[in-house]
Protein backbone atom coordinates (compact mmCIF):
# COMPACT_ATOMS: atom_id res chain seq x y z
CA UNK A 1 0.00 0.00 0.00
CA UNK A 2 1.01 3.52 -1.01
CA UNK A 3 1.78 5.84 1.70
CA UNK A 4 0.91 9.62 0.52
CA UNK A 5 2.33 12.37 2.45
CA UNK A 6 0.24 15.38 0.96
CA UNK A 7 1.39 19.21 1.86
CA UNK A 8 -1.62 21.10 2.86
CA UNK A 9 -2.62 24.60 4.16
CA UNK A 10 -4.61 25.91 5.91
CA UNK A 11 -4.33 29.50 4.28
CA UNK A 12 -4.92 28.41 0.89
CA UNK A 13 -8.57 29.35 -0.89
CA UNK A 14 -9.12 25.74 -1.62
CA UNK A 15 -10.52 24.10 1.00
CA UNK A 16 -8.26 20.76 2.05
CA UNK A 17 -10.74 17.93 0.11
CA UNK A 18 -9.45 19.80 -2.73
CA UNK A 19 -5.74 19.83 -1.69
CA UNK A 20 -6.00 16.29 -1.29
CA UNK A 21 -7.67 15.79 -4.73
CA UNK A 22 -5.29 17.68 -7.03
CA UNK A 23 -2.58 16.45 -5.37
CA UNK A 24 -3.08 12.53 -6.06
CA UNK A 25 -4.54 13.74 -9.39
CA UNK A 26 -1.39 15.44 -10.39
CA UNK A 27 0.18 11.86 -9.07
CA UNK A 28 -1.38 9.74 -11.23
CA UNK A 29 -1.28 11.73 -14.05
CA UNK A 30 2.83 12.28 -13.73
CA UNK A 31 2.95 8.53 -13.24
CA UNK A 32 4.13 8.68 -9.87
CA UNK A 33 1.23 6.65 -8.97
CA UNK A 34 1.08 3.73 -11.26
CA UNK A 35 -1.72 1.68 -12.50
CA UNK A 36 -3.48 -0.55 -9.49
CA UNK A 37 -1.59 1.30 -7.01
CA UNK A 38 -3.55 0.94 -3.69
CA UNK A 39 -4.01 3.58 -1.73
CA UNK A 40 -4.21 4.04 2.00
CA UNK A 41 -8.13 3.70 3.11
CA UNK A 42 -10.02 6.90 3.85
CA UNK A 43 -9.44 6.47 8.17
CA UNK A 44 -5.63 5.96 7.79
CA UNK A 45 -4.82 8.59 5.46
CA UNK A 46 -7.32 11.38 7.47
CA UNK A 47 -5.06 10.10 10.54
CA UNK A 48 -2.09 10.55 8.72
CA UNK A 49 -2.91 13.78 7.49
CA UNK A 50 -4.39 15.26 10.53
CA UNK A 51 -7.58 15.65 9.07
CA UNK A 52 -11.59 14.86 9.28
CA UNK A 53 -11.89 11.47 7.61
CA UNK A 54 -15.47 13.29 5.64
CA UNK A 55 -12.56 15.23 4.38
CA UNK A 56 -10.55 12.02 2.77
CA UNK A 57 -13.60 10.83 1.79
CA UNK A 58 -14.88 13.78 -0.79
CA UNK A 59 -11.23 13.82 -1.90
CA UNK A 60 -11.74 10.07 -3.14
CA UNK A 61 -15.09 10.53 -4.02
CA UNK A 62 -14.33 13.22 -6.31
CA UNK A 63 -11.40 10.73 -7.72
CA UNK A 64 -13.98 7.92 -8.36
CA UNK A 65 -16.64 10.22 -10.28
CA UNK A 66 -13.58 11.17 -12.31
CA UNK A 67 -12.46 7.51 -13.26
CA UNK A 68 -8.73 8.15 -11.83
CA UNK A 69 -9.39 6.07 -8.89
CA UNK A 70 -11.40 2.78 -8.57
CA UNK A 71 -12.93 0.99 -5.01
CA UNK A 72 -12.84 -2.90 -5.04
CA UNK A 73 -15.67 -4.38 -2.40
CA UNK A 74 -13.54 -5.52 0.95
CA UNK A 75 -10.45 -4.84 -0.93
CA UNK A 76 -9.92 -1.08 -1.14
CA UNK A 77 -8.84 2.26 -3.13
CA UNK A 78 -6.75 1.07 -6.59
CA UNK A 79 -5.30 4.07 -9.04
CA UNK A 80 -7.58 3.45 -12.65
CA UNK A 81 -5.25 1.94 -15.43
CA UNK A 82 -4.84 5.05 -17.02
CA UNK A 83 -1.18 4.94 -19.14
CA UNK A 84 -2.63 5.37 -22.84
CA UNK A 85 -3.53 8.71 -21.42
CA UNK A 86 -0.36 9.82 -19.66
CA UNK A 87 3.19 9.65 -19.54
CA UNK A 88 4.77 7.47 -17.35
CA UNK A 89 7.97 10.02 -17.61
CA UNK A 90 6.09 12.56 -16.50
CA UNK A 91 6.41 14.46 -19.69
CA UNK A 92 2.81 16.12 -21.70
CA UNK A 93 1.29 13.69 -24.21
CA UNK A 94 -0.95 14.81 -26.95
CA UNK A 95 -3.67 16.12 -25.33
CA UNK A 96 -2.87 16.16 -21.36
CA UNK A 97 -1.62 19.61 -22.33
CA UNK A 98 -5.54 20.43 -23.99
CA UNK A 99 -6.78 18.78 -20.82
CA UNK A 100 -4.69 20.87 -18.53
CA UNK A 101 -5.50 24.44 -19.98
CA UNK A 102 -9.50 23.12 -20.02
CA UNK A 103 -9.01 23.05 -16.20
CA UNK A 104 -7.49 26.35 -15.83
CA UNK A 105 -10.47 28.02 -18.15
CA UNK A 106 -13.23 26.36 -16.21
CA UNK A 107 -14.07 29.27 -13.63
CA UNK A 108 -17.62 28.10 -13.40
CA UNK A 109 -18.56 24.89 -13.30
CA UNK A 110 -22.21 23.45 -12.90
CA UNK A 111 -21.29 20.27 -11.73
CA UNK A 112 -24.00 17.34 -11.46
CA UNK A 113 -22.56 15.93 -8.90
CA UNK A 114 -21.85 18.45 -6.16
CA UNK A 115 -24.02 19.18 -3.01
CA UNK A 116 -24.22 22.11 -0.95
CA UNK A 117 -21.62 21.36 1.93
CA UNK A 118 -21.75 25.03 3.56
CA UNK A 119 -25.03 24.55 5.30
CA UNK A 120 -24.37 20.86 6.58
CA UNK A 121 -25.24 21.07 10.43
CA UNK A 122 -21.72 20.32 11.66
CA UNK A 123 -22.24 21.30 15.12
CA UNK A 124 -25.17 18.57 15.57
CA UNK A 125 -23.19 15.80 13.60
CA UNK A 126 -20.17 16.02 16.13
CA UNK A 127 -22.24 16.32 19.22
CA UNK A 128 -24.39 13.33 18.16
CA UNK A 129 -20.86 11.80 17.45
CA UNK A 130 -19.40 12.29 20.65
CA UNK A 131 -22.80 11.29 22.58
CA UNK A 132 -22.71 7.65 21.22
CA UNK A 133 -18.79 7.22 21.33
CA UNK A 134 -18.88 8.72 25.05
CA UNK A 135 -22.32 6.73 25.96
CA UNK A 136 -22.28 2.95 26.87
CA UNK A 137 -22.50 1.73 23.44
CA UNK A 138 -19.91 -0.87 23.40
CA UNK A 139 -22.15 -3.36 21.23
CA UNK A 140 -21.44 -0.57 18.44
CA UNK A 141 -17.80 -2.28 18.02
CA UNK A 142 -19.11 -5.45 17.39
CA UNK A 143 -19.66 -6.70 13.59
CA UNK A 144 -23.50 -6.60 14.20
CA UNK A 145 -26.39 -7.57 11.86
CA UNK A 146 -25.35 -7.95 8.51
CA UNK A 147 -28.22 -5.88 6.81
CA UNK A 148 -27.14 -2.45 9.11
CA UNK A 149 -27.60 -1.33 12.09
CA UNK A 150 -31.32 -2.02 13.20
CA UNK A 151 -32.46 0.91 14.97
CA UNK A 152 -31.27 2.55 11.51
CA UNK A 153 -33.27 0.34 8.87
CA UNK A 154 -35.89 1.44 11.78
CA UNK A 155 -35.90 5.08 11.47
CA UNK A 156 -35.50 4.84 7.50
CA UNK A 157 -38.54 3.27 7.33
CA UNK A 158 -40.56 5.51 9.55
CA UNK A 159 -39.11 8.13 7.75
CA UNK A 160 -39.67 6.31 3.98
CA UNK A 161 -43.92 5.69 4.71
CA UNK A 162 -44.10 9.44 5.84
CA UNK A 163 -42.08 10.82 3.21
CA UNK A 164 -42.37 9.04 0.27
CA UNK A 165 -45.07 6.30 0.91
CA UNK A 166 -43.85 3.38 0.71
CA UNK A 167 -44.50 0.58 3.41
CA UNK A 168 -41.66 -1.73 4.64
CA UNK A 169 -40.33 -3.45 7.53
CA UNK A 170 -37.01 -3.00 9.14
CA UNK A 171 -35.71 -6.52 8.01
CA UNK A 172 -36.44 -5.76 4.67
CA UNK A 173 -34.01 -3.06 4.57
CA UNK A 174 -30.22 -3.69 3.43
CA UNK A 175 -27.75 -0.87 3.73
CA UNK A 176 -25.03 -0.32 2.31
CA UNK A 177 -21.73 1.82 1.27
CA UNK A 178 -23.29 3.44 -1.69
CA UNK A 179 -25.77 2.18 -4.63
CA UNK A 180 -23.13 0.05 -6.13
CA UNK A 181 -22.19 -1.89 -4.00
CA UNK A 182 -25.97 -2.41 -3.17
CA UNK A 183 -26.09 -3.39 -7.36
CA UNK A 184 -23.68 -5.62 -6.79
CA UNK A 185 -25.20 -7.64 -3.57
CA UNK A 186 -28.51 -7.39 -5.35
CA UNK A 187 -26.62 -8.92 -8.43
CA UNK A 188 -25.96 -12.54 -6.50
CA UNK A 189 -29.75 -12.74 -6.24
CA UNK A 190 -30.02 -12.52 -9.85
CA UNK A 191 -27.29 -14.02 -11.37
CA UNK A 192 -25.90 -12.18 -14.35
CA UNK A 193 -28.60 -14.02 -16.89
CA UNK A 194 -31.05 -11.27 -16.86
CA UNK A 195 -32.00 -8.46 -19.08
CA UNK A 196 -32.01 -5.62 -17.78
CA UNK A 197 -33.78 -2.66 -19.26
CA UNK A 198 -32.42 0.71 -18.63
CA UNK A 199 -33.85 4.46 -19.84
CA UNK A 200 -31.91 6.46 -22.44
CA UNK A 201 -30.44 9.10 -21.57
CA UNK A 202 -29.99 7.46 -17.79
CA UNK A 203 -27.28 7.64 -14.81
CA UNK A 204 -24.36 5.90 -16.29
CA UNK A 205 -22.83 4.96 -13.09
CA UNK A 206 -25.46 2.36 -12.47
CA UNK A 207 -25.27 1.39 -15.89
CA UNK A 208 -21.42 0.62 -15.49
CA UNK A 209 -22.15 -1.54 -12.68
CA UNK A 210 -24.31 -4.17 -14.80
CA UNK A 211 -22.80 -3.90 -17.75
CA UNK A 212 -18.80 -4.83 -16.26
CA UNK A 213 -21.12 -7.67 -13.87
CA UNK A 214 -22.18 -9.08 -17.39
CA UNK A 215 -25.89 -8.65 -17.78
CA UNK A 216 -27.22 -7.74 -21.19
CA UNK A 217 -28.44 -3.93 -20.82
CA UNK A 218 -31.45 -3.46 -23.20
CA UNK A 219 -31.56 0.62 -23.41
CA UNK A 220 -35.32 1.85 -23.88
CA UNK A 221 -36.24 5.08 -25.13
CA UNK A 222 -38.69 7.49 -23.26
CA UNK A 223 -41.35 9.83 -24.27
CA UNK A 224 -42.62 12.75 -22.57
CA UNK A 225 -44.11 10.50 -19.68
CA UNK A 226 -40.84 8.43 -19.00
CA UNK A 227 -39.65 4.68 -20.35
CA UNK A 228 -42.38 3.49 -23.60
CA UNK A 229 -43.83 0.72 -22.04
CA UNK A 230 -44.20 -1.08 -26.03
CA UNK A 231 -40.80 -0.77 -26.48
CA UNK A 232 -39.91 -2.25 -23.07
CA UNK A 233 -42.55 -4.94 -23.29
CA UNK A 234 -40.24 -6.36 -26.77
CA UNK A 235 -37.17 -5.91 -25.36
CA UNK A 236 -36.92 -9.31 -23.82
CA UNK A 237 -36.11 -7.41 -20.33
CA UNK A 238 -37.21 -9.40 -16.68
CA UNK A 239 -35.68 -6.37 -15.11
CA UNK A 240 -36.40 -2.47 -15.38
CA UNK A 241 -34.50 0.16 -14.01
CA UNK A 242 -36.19 3.43 -13.56
CA UNK A 243 -36.36 6.77 -11.68
CA UNK A 244 -40.00 7.63 -11.98
CA UNK A 245 -40.10 10.36 -8.99
CA UNK A 246 -37.15 12.73 -11.19
CA UNK A 247 -35.52 11.01 -13.91
CA UNK A 248 -31.93 11.73 -14.54
CA UNK A 249 -30.96 13.44 -16.57
CA UNK A 250 -34.06 14.46 -18.22
CA UNK A 251 -35.96 15.38 -15.04
CA UNK A 252 -39.22 13.58 -16.14
CA UNK A 253 -41.94 12.68 -13.65
CA UNK A 254 -44.03 9.33 -14.97
CA UNK A 255 -47.63 9.70 -14.19
CA UNK A 256 -49.82 7.71 -12.59
CA UNK A 257 -50.83 6.08 -15.81
CA UNK A 258 -47.04 5.08 -16.87
CA UNK A 259 -46.53 4.01 -13.35
CA UNK A 260 -49.71 1.64 -13.41
CA UNK A 261 -48.62 -0.08 -16.91
CA UNK A 262 -45.15 -0.73 -15.72
CA UNK A 263 -46.33 -2.53 -12.66
CA UNK A 264 -48.67 -4.46 -14.87
CA UNK A 265 -45.78 -5.36 -17.47
CA UNK A 266 -43.98 -6.66 -14.16
CA UNK A 267 -46.98 -8.28 -12.85
CA UNK A 268 -47.55 -10.77 -15.70
CA UNK A 269 -44.69 -12.49 -15.81
CA UNK A 270 -43.15 -14.80 -12.80
CA UNK A 271 -39.43 -13.52 -12.30
CA UNK A 272 -40.17 -9.72 -13.18
CA UNK A 273 -38.92 -7.18 -11.58
CA UNK A 274 -38.54 -2.81 -11.16
CA UNK A 275 -35.66 -1.51 -9.30
CA UNK A 276 -37.05 2.23 -8.34
CA UNK A 277 -33.84 4.54 -7.76
CA UNK A 278 -35.12 7.64 -5.84
CA UNK A 279 -31.98 9.19 -5.60
CA UNK A 280 -33.12 12.52 -5.79
CA UNK A 281 -36.80 12.58 -4.37
CA UNK A 282 -36.61 15.36 -1.52
CA UNK A 283 -36.09 17.98 -3.97
CA UNK A 284 -39.01 19.52 -4.86
CA UNK A 285 -40.06 22.66 -5.70
CA UNK A 286 -43.46 22.87 -7.46
CA UNK A 287 -46.60 21.18 -6.30
CA UNK A 288 -46.64 18.23 -3.44
CA UNK A 289 -43.83 15.24 -3.50
CA UNK A 290 -44.72 12.59 -6.14
CA UNK A 291 -45.19 9.07 -4.40
CA UNK A 292 -42.84 6.43 -4.19
CA UNK A 293 -43.72 3.75 -7.22
CA UNK A 294 -43.19 1.29 -4.65
CA UNK A 295 -46.30 3.11 -2.98
CA UNK A 296 -48.58 1.54 -5.64
CA UNK A 297 -47.18 -1.83 -5.83
CA UNK A 298 -49.13 -4.95 -4.46
CA UNK A 299 -47.67 -7.80 -5.92
CA UNK A 300 -44.33 -7.49 -4.58
CA UNK A 301 -42.45 -6.70 -7.54
CA UNK A 302 -40.60 -3.43 -7.08
CA UNK A 303 -37.12 -3.06 -5.06
CA UNK A 304 -36.62 0.01 -3.88
CA UNK A 305 -33.32 2.14 -3.72
CA UNK A 306 -32.79 5.24 -1.41
CA UNK A 307 -29.25 7.40 -0.48
CA UNK A 308 -28.36 9.80 1.78
CA UNK A 309 -25.42 11.51 -0.05
CA UNK A 310 -27.57 13.78 -2.05
CA UNK A 311 -29.43 14.97 1.03
CA UNK A 312 -27.11 14.55 3.79
CA UNK A 313 -23.22 14.29 2.37
CA UNK A 314 -21.25 12.14 -0.15
CA UNK A 315 -18.50 11.50 2.37
CA UNK A 316 -21.99 9.56 4.55
CA UNK A 317 -21.67 6.81 2.10
CA UNK A 318 -24.93 5.04 3.20
CA UNK A 319 -27.48 3.58 0.87
CA UNK A 320 -30.24 1.29 1.19
CA UNK A 321 -32.49 -1.20 -0.69
CA UNK A 322 -35.26 -2.66 0.11
CA UNK A 323 -36.33 -6.11 -0.78
CA UNK A 324 -39.97 -7.48 -1.48
CA UNK A 325 -40.79 -10.46 0.78
CA UNK A 326 -40.24 -13.08 -1.72
CA UNK A 327 -36.45 -11.65 -2.64
CA UNK A 328 -36.01 -11.08 1.07
CA UNK A 329 -36.69 -14.96 1.61
CA UNK A 330 -34.16 -15.89 -1.22
CA UNK A 331 -31.55 -13.45 0.18
CA UNK A 332 -32.14 -14.92 3.72
CA UNK A 333 -31.09 -18.54 2.01
CA UNK A 334 -28.13 -17.40 -0.31
CA UNK A 335 -26.90 -14.08 0.81
CA UNK A 336 -27.05 -13.29 4.64
CA UNK A 337 -23.46 -14.03 5.31
CA UNK A 338 -22.55 -10.48 3.49
CA UNK A 339 -21.72 -7.85 6.45
CA UNK A 340 -22.89 -5.27 6.69
CA UNK A 341 -20.32 -2.50 4.43
CA UNK A 342 -20.64 0.42 6.66
CA UNK A 343 -19.50 1.44 10.26
CA UNK A 344 -22.05 0.49 12.45
CA UNK A 345 -21.02 3.98 14.39
CA UNK A 346 -21.29 6.12 11.45
CA UNK A 347 -25.15 4.25 11.36
CA UNK A 348 -26.14 4.81 14.94
CA UNK A 349 -25.20 8.61 14.34
CA UNK A 350 -27.46 8.66 11.02
CA UNK A 351 -30.42 6.94 12.89
CA UNK A 352 -29.95 9.73 15.89
CA UNK A 353 -30.06 12.28 13.12
CA UNK A 354 -33.13 11.18 11.71
CA UNK A 355 -34.60 10.26 15.02
CA UNK A 356 -34.33 13.36 16.83
CA UNK A 357 -35.70 15.43 13.98
CA UNK A 358 -32.75 17.10 12.39
CA UNK A 359 -32.62 15.04 9.41
CA UNK A 360 -36.09 16.72 8.68
CA UNK A 361 -35.05 20.14 9.70
CA UNK A 362 -31.85 19.57 7.71
CA UNK A 363 -34.20 18.73 4.57
CA UNK A 364 -36.54 21.97 4.84
CA UNK A 365 -33.43 24.26 5.04
CA UNK A 366 -32.07 22.73 1.85
CA UNK A 367 -34.99 22.74 0.00
CA UNK A 368 -35.11 26.52 0.72
CA UNK A 369 -31.29 27.17 -0.39
CA UNK A 370 -32.00 24.98 -3.42
CA UNK A 371 -34.87 26.87 -4.20
CA UNK A 372 -33.02 29.88 -3.66
CA UNK A 373 -30.18 28.85 -5.94
CA UNK A 374 -32.46 27.41 -8.58
CA UNK A 375 -34.54 30.80 -8.97
CA UNK A 376 -31.47 32.59 -9.23
CA UNK A 377 -29.97 30.43 -12.31
CA UNK A 378 -33.44 30.84 -13.61
CA UNK A 379 -33.71 34.22 -13.58
CA UNK A 380 -29.83 35.12 -14.45
CA UNK A 381 -30.96 33.35 -18.14
CA UNK A 382 -33.85 35.29 -18.61
CA UNK A 383 -31.74 36.67 -21.52
CA UNK A 384 -31.85 33.51 -23.26
CA UNK A 385 -35.58 32.96 -23.17
CA UNK A 386 -36.59 33.51 -26.72
CA UNK A 387 -33.70 31.01 -28.09
CA UNK A 388 -33.71 28.41 -25.76
CA UNK A 389 -36.36 26.32 -23.64
CA UNK A 390 -35.26 24.82 -20.36
CA UNK A 391 -36.82 21.40 -18.71
CA UNK A 392 -36.83 19.37 -15.18
CA UNK A 393 -36.84 22.89 -13.26
CA UNK A 394 -39.26 22.05 -10.44
CA UNK A 395 -37.47 19.16 -8.65
CA UNK A 396 -33.89 17.73 -8.13
CA UNK A 397 -30.78 20.54 -8.50
CA UNK A 398 -29.99 20.25 -12.30
CA UNK A 399 -31.67 22.18 -15.05
CA UNK A 400 -31.72 21.03 -19.17
CA UNK A 401 -31.21 24.13 -21.57
CA UNK A 402 -32.03 23.44 -24.78
CA UNK A 403 -31.61 25.50 -28.01
CA UNK A 404 -34.58 26.24 -29.92
CA UNK A 405 -32.67 27.03 -32.91
CA UNK A 406 -31.01 23.90 -33.56
CA UNK A 407 -27.50 25.02 -32.20
CA UNK A 408 -25.72 21.40 -31.90
CA UNK A 409 -24.56 19.98 -27.92
CA UNK A 410 -21.27 20.47 -29.07
CA UNK A 411 -21.29 23.75 -30.41
CA UNK A 412 -22.59 24.94 -26.50
CA UNK A 413 -20.71 22.99 -24.72
CA UNK A 414 -17.85 24.48 -26.34
CA UNK A 415 -18.68 28.28 -26.75
CA UNK A 416 -19.68 27.16 -22.28
CA UNK A 417 -15.40 26.04 -22.17
CA UNK A 418 -14.37 29.21 -24.44
CA UNK A 419 -16.06 31.74 -21.78
CA UNK A 420 -14.48 29.87 -18.70
CA UNK A 421 -17.60 28.09 -17.99
CA UNK A 422 -18.33 23.66 -17.96
CA UNK A 423 -21.58 22.61 -18.91
CA UNK A 424 -22.38 18.92 -19.46
CA UNK A 425 -24.09 17.58 -22.87
CA UNK A 426 -26.95 15.72 -22.62
CA UNK A 427 -25.73 12.81 -24.84
CA UNK A 428 -22.93 11.98 -22.43
CA UNK A 429 -25.82 10.15 -20.86
CA UNK A 430 -27.01 7.84 -23.59
CA UNK A 431 -26.31 3.75 -23.14
CA UNK A 432 -25.82 1.20 -26.16
CA UNK A 433 -23.89 0.50 -28.26
CA UNK A 434 -22.87 3.60 -30.40
CA UNK A 435 -26.37 4.40 -31.34
CA UNK A 436 -27.82 5.80 -28.22
CA UNK A 437 -25.97 9.04 -27.68
CA UNK A 438 -26.37 9.71 -32.22
CA UNK A 439 -29.98 9.46 -31.04
CA UNK A 440 -30.41 11.77 -28.31
CA UNK A 441 -28.58 14.60 -29.97
CA UNK A 442 -30.65 13.96 -33.37
CA UNK A 443 -33.77 14.34 -30.78
CA UNK A 444 -32.51 16.11 -28.19
CA UNK A 445 -30.18 18.36 -30.05
CA UNK A 446 -28.40 21.19 -28.27
CA UNK A 447 -29.17 20.58 -24.54
CA UNK A 448 -27.19 21.02 -21.72
CA UNK A 449 -27.46 20.19 -18.10
CA UNK A 450 -26.46 22.81 -15.65
CA UNK A 451 -26.28 21.70 -11.70
CA UNK A 452 -26.00 24.18 -9.15
CA UNK A 453 -26.42 22.72 -5.42
CA UNK A 454 -22.22 23.41 -4.97
CA UNK A 455 -22.38 27.29 -6.57
CA UNK A 456 -23.19 29.87 -4.64
CA UNK A 457 -25.46 32.50 -5.58
CA UNK A 458 -23.03 34.70 -7.10
CA UNK A 459 -20.95 31.99 -9.00
CA UNK A 460 -24.39 31.07 -10.43
CA UNK A 461 -25.52 34.70 -11.68
CA UNK A 462 -22.17 35.27 -12.95
CA UNK A 463 -21.89 31.61 -14.44
CA UNK A 464 -25.29 32.13 -16.38
CA UNK A 465 -24.16 35.35 -17.27
CA UNK A 466 -20.67 34.02 -18.87
CA UNK A 467 -23.16 31.63 -20.63
CA UNK A 468 -25.81 33.91 -22.04
CA UNK A 469 -23.35 36.16 -23.76
CA UNK A 470 -21.95 32.86 -25.31
CA UNK A 471 -24.93 31.64 -26.40
CA UNK A 472 -25.99 34.55 -28.22
CA UNK A 473 -23.19 34.52 -30.27
CA UNK A 474 -24.26 30.83 -31.29
CA UNK A 475 -27.57 31.94 -32.29
CA UNK A 476 -26.50 35.20 -33.74
CA UNK A 477 -24.41 32.53 -36.33
CA UNK A 478 -27.52 30.79 -37.31
CA UNK A 479 -29.42 33.83 -38.19
CA UNK A 480 -29.69 35.04 -42.09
Amino acid sequence: MYELTIPLSESEDRPLYEQIYVYIKRQIKQGNLPARTKLPSTRKLAEHLGVSRSTTQMAYDQLLSEGYLEAEPYRGYYVSELEALFDLGGQSVPGEERQQEKDKKWIYDFSLRGIDLESFPYGIWRRLSRNILNGDNKELFSAGDNKGDFKLRQAICTYLYGARGVTCRPEQLIVGAGNEYLLMLLNQLFGNQNVIAMETPTYRQAYRVFDRLGHLVVPVEMDESGMDIRKLSVSDADIAYVMPSHQFPTGIVMPIRRRMELLSWAAEKEGRYIIEDDYDSEFRYRGKPIPSLQSADTAGRVIYFGTFSRAVAPAIRVSYMMLPMPLLEQYERTCSFYASTVSRIDQRILAEFIEDGYYERHLNKMRGIYKAKHDALLAALLPLAKEYSIGGEHAGIHILLKSMRGVPEERLVSLAEEAGVRVYGLSEFGIGEGNSSQEIQKDRSGTVLLGYANLSRKEIEKGADLLCRAFRMADADLRP
